[in-house]
């Protein structure tokens, strides 16, 4: 079986038909650089980053382009607020964008181009519009689509245009239409005069849709495989997206890929509920590895549910692949660690991530295979183990959550995974484990067992396995030597 991706464009699951062979090419909406990332923009760029793996473990290559949107009306009016240049503003929070995805092991696109960078693909796409009779010039410096010369305008979100309301504008009175929307904004008195370029057709700057086509078509070609992006840009972006590119005369993009909403404490996610998650609060306060598990664990279609209980089981499931990673380690030496790549993946795993990215069932998969290498750990089977390990961490790196990725281990060294406050922990739990290791060698069971329910009330589970006593608090499961 291959890839099955569901197309919100038809509203059905189909095979993934790349328009080369072998090569898929994606175009992703990425961040408008107005503010801080939030929980939503991590859902959708994690749920991409989990395609994008997929189709390059399937054997694929990807050439995967996320735009950055570095200009719009809310950039200039923040930036000004804050009394900074917009520019400035903006690439800040480019950079904050960065810096997040990457503690999350989202993989960098293969192109990363901003709006302000392709001024001159943008004019040369007006006007072929102008010129195909799909735009107009208002003659102050303004360029407008005119979304009754397109009869399938709607066609992506199924909206007839008699029912439709403006498509989100500003009203201006150049406008021939109240729905037709901005190609390009006439400069304003009021905005900086590096906020705007010189074209045909006047001073003035982007607007917010016509970037990405423009882009799109540098970058992938007339006609590409897959958009993706947030459910909440389908209408009015989205729909002008495809609107201006398909009467331009190109193919544009052949599915559409959304992932689904983020809710907070059974919430959408706003300000005005003081249940409004940034980025920098939810890795301040959960390992990246949870947070990334939490949002990608379910169906990417699905509403995600974060909250502390979420939260909470992943921190507990993120910590139980580590602990099962380390102990099959110490029994199978470094052979181990070495590169999953090639790894053959069990069936159940492929066929659930071919049917439609099903990370639920595939991490049913990858719960019943870290059970299996548990158990041959505790039988001391090194061969089985070193199969199981090989498996287990060949489909958590398809998930992004291999253990043994240098980012995991580097971030857990730094202590941003927990690991400074776990070591200085564990090296108190093991003092008072050695002691009772001692203990029961010489038989003072009275004494054994009374550290061990000094440890057990202090919140802490003790077990005792072949490889000695080890100690769980909360997520994490510690082995110390010892009997």
């Amino acid at each position: 079986m291959t890839l099955h991706l569901y197309d919100s464009a038809t509203r059905s699951v189909s095979e993934l038909r790349p328009l080369r062979e072998g090569h898929v090419t994606l175009y992703a909406c990425g961040p408008t650089t107005q503010g801080a990332p939030h929980l939503g923009h991590l859902r959708t760029f994690c749920a991409v980053d989990v395609l994008v793996r997929w189709l390059e473990r399937s054997g694929n290559e990807v050439t995967h382009v996320r735009n950055v949107t570095d200009i719009d009306d809310k950039i200039l009016a923040k930036s000004a607020e804050a009394g900074r240049p917009w520019w400035a503003w903006s690439l800040g929070f480019e950079r904050e964008f960065q810096e997040v995805l990457d503690r999350l092991g989202v993989r960098r696109p293969t192109y990363e181009p901003r709006a302000t960078g392709h001024v001159p693909e943008m004019i040369a796409f007006m006007q072929r519009l102008i010129e195909r009779g799909h735009a107009y010039a208002d003659g102050q410096g303004s360029v407008y689509f005119d979304v009754a010369s397109l009869p399938e305008y709607g066609a992506l979100t199924r909206q007839s245009l008699e029912d439709m309301q403006d498509a989100g504008e500003s009203p201006e009175p150049g406008k021939r239409d109240v729905r037709d929307f901005a190609l390009w904004k006439a400069a304003k008195p009021t905005e900086p005069e590096t906020a705007s370029w010189d074209t045909p057709f006047g001073r003035g700057r982007p607007g917010w849709h016509l970037e990405c086509s423009a882009m799109s078509l540098k970058y992938l070609g007339e006609s590409f495989d897959i958009h993706a992006g947030g459910l909440d840009l389908r209408f009015p972006h989205h729909e002008n997206e495809q609107a201006q590119s398909r009467a331009a005369g190109y193919g544009f993009a052949q599915r559409w890929m959304h992932p689904g909403v983020l809710t907070v404490d059974g919430l959408k996610m706003g300000k005005s509920l003081d249940n409004f998650v940034t980025a920098r609060d939810a890795l301040a306060e959960h390992s990246a590895p949870a947070v990334r598990l939490a949002l990608i664990g379910g169906h990417y279609r699905a509403v995600v549910e974060y909250n502390a209980t979420t939260t909470a089981e992943a921190e507990v499931v993120w910590d139980r692949f580590v602990q099962s990673v380390r102990r099959a380690l110490r029994l199978v030496g470094d052979a181990g660690r070495g590169a999953v790549d090639d790894v053959a993946l069990p069936e159940a795993f492929t066929a659930a991530m071919d049917d439609d990215l099903g990370v639920p069932e595939a991490l049913a998969v990858v719960h019943r295979t870290q059970s299996r290498l548990n158990t041959a750990v505790a039988a001391g089977d090194a061969a089985e183990a070193a199969e199981l390990l090989a498996q287990l961490r060949a489909m958590l790196d398809v998930l992004g959550l291999d253990p043994l990725d240098p980012r995991w281990v580097q971030a857990e060294t730094a202590g941003e995974t927990g690991g400074v406050e776990h070591g200085a922990l564990d090296a108190l739990v093991r003092g008072r484990l050695a002691e009772r290791a001692e203990a029961r060698a010489a038989k003072d069971w009275a004494r054994a067992d009374a550290i061990r329910d000094e440890l057990t009330a202090a919140g802490l589970v003790i077990e005792d396995g072949r490889e000695g006593a080890s100690w769980s608090l909360g997520s994490t499961t510690t082995t110390t030597g010892g009997n």
